[in-house]
Formats: structure tokens, C-alpha cells, sequence
């Protein structure tokens, strides 16, 4: 028998900014975001079709996101992302944000006199 590869997916948690409620998504692909610094692209959604229970909010979140190519969250509303399966790549950015430079703001800039 040959085994099914499994695929690796993300579930993002991340508090509604519309209810502040505590939502989790399942996507495939999680990404830098061409908004800025402090956002996250999500997309490539997954929603579970072949249950013959259904779950509610589930259903609600398959509506809302049924026509969105991407969603932008702001880092600072996301929890936690998992990655889950075992054939995991782990997430790269496009743009390495870990060598940023912040500049003091003690003293203000000293003008030539």
C-alpha cells in the first residue's frame, strides 16, 4: 500500500478586530505581506467539506472567506501559528525583517551652529 503524502497547513489564531473574538483558520500558505512590516498574508484557505457533521462556525467562516484571495492580519492581533503535518518546510519570508535597525530617540538631531 502506498502511503498518502500528508501536506502541511498553518492553523492561525488571531483575535477578530470587528467582535474581539478568538478565531482560528486553517490555510495553506502563510506570507509576508505586501501591506508592510506588521502584517501577515494568509491564503489558500481550508475548510473541511467531507464531514458528515457540521460544524457551525465553521460553515460561517467558509462564507466569509469564500470569495477572499488573501487576508492581511496585523501582527499585533495574531495569537499563535501552528504548522501541522509532518511534511513541514517551515515559514520564510521573502524579506528578512529580523535585521532591523531602530534608530535612538533620546536626543533630537543636532543642527550646525
Amino acid at each position: 500500500m502506498v502511503k498518502k503524502k500528508e501536506e502541511t497547513f498553518y492553523l492561525i489564531t488571531y483575535r477578530n478586530a470587528k467582535d474581539t473574538k478568538v478565531v482560528t483558520l486553517k490555510a495553506k500558505t502563510v506570507t509576508d505581506s505586501s501591506l508592510g512590516l506588521s502584517f501577515v498574508a494568509i491564503s489558500d484557505f481550508i475548510f473541511d467539506t467531507r464531514s458528515i457533521v457540521i460544524n457551525p462556525e465553521e460553515e460561517d467562516q467558509r462564507r466569509q472567506f469564500e470569495g477572499v484571495k488573501s487576508l492581511h492580519l496585523s501582527i499585533y492581533s495574531i495569537i499563535s501559528i501552528e504548522e501541522v503535518g509532518s511534511d513541514h518546510k517551515g515559514l520564510k519570508f521573502k524579506k528578512d525583517k529580523s535585521h532591523l535597525v531602530v534608530l535612538s530617540t533620546d536626543q533630537p538631531p543636532s543642527r550646525g551652529k
